[in-house]
């Protein structure tokens, strides 16, 4: 007799909101700990498997590992599990990927090559450094 797995969906459950404010508190924060060239581009409407990207550049290995490690922290208090972090101890590309928010790290080499920024230009980009409750994305 064969077990199956249970498919995990994408979308995240409905108990689940905030994806503008976690992404904005994911770029603050990121920001906060010297990731630079900080952006929040908005893929509601232009992708099926996010709503948010959230995109920085680290200045080592190690701080990127510490900035998804405080991510992490700020996701567990507010009850947000990653569907999946993917990384590597060299620390080039890092994703943390909540779903409705999936947050990439490169260092400044990888962020030019891949260019997620030019892939997704048509995205609008948030506002990030606006108060919370200021901005149109809440």
């Amino acid at each position: 007799m064969s077990t199956t797995q249970p498919i995990r969906s994408r979308r995240p459950p409905p108990e689940l909101t905030g994806g503008p404010e976690f992404a904005i508190d994911v770029a603050r924060l990121a920001a906060d700990n010297r990731t630079e060239d900080v952006k929040v581009l908005d893929l509601r409407g232009l992708s099926n498997l996010t709503d948010f990207f959230v995109l920085g550049t680290g200045t080592s290995s190690r701080q990127m590992h510490a900035v998804v490690d405080l991510i992490r922290q700020h996701a567990k208090s507010l009850d947000r599990a990653p569907f999946g972090i993917a990384d590597t101890q060299s620390a080039t590309w890092i994703l943390a990927d909540y779903i409705d928010v999936v947050v990439h790290l490169f260092d400044a080499e990888h962020r030019e090559y891949y260019d997620l920024d030019g892939l997704w230009g048509d995205a609008p980009q948030v506002d990030w450094r606006e108060e919370k409750g200021s901005g149109v994305f809440f």
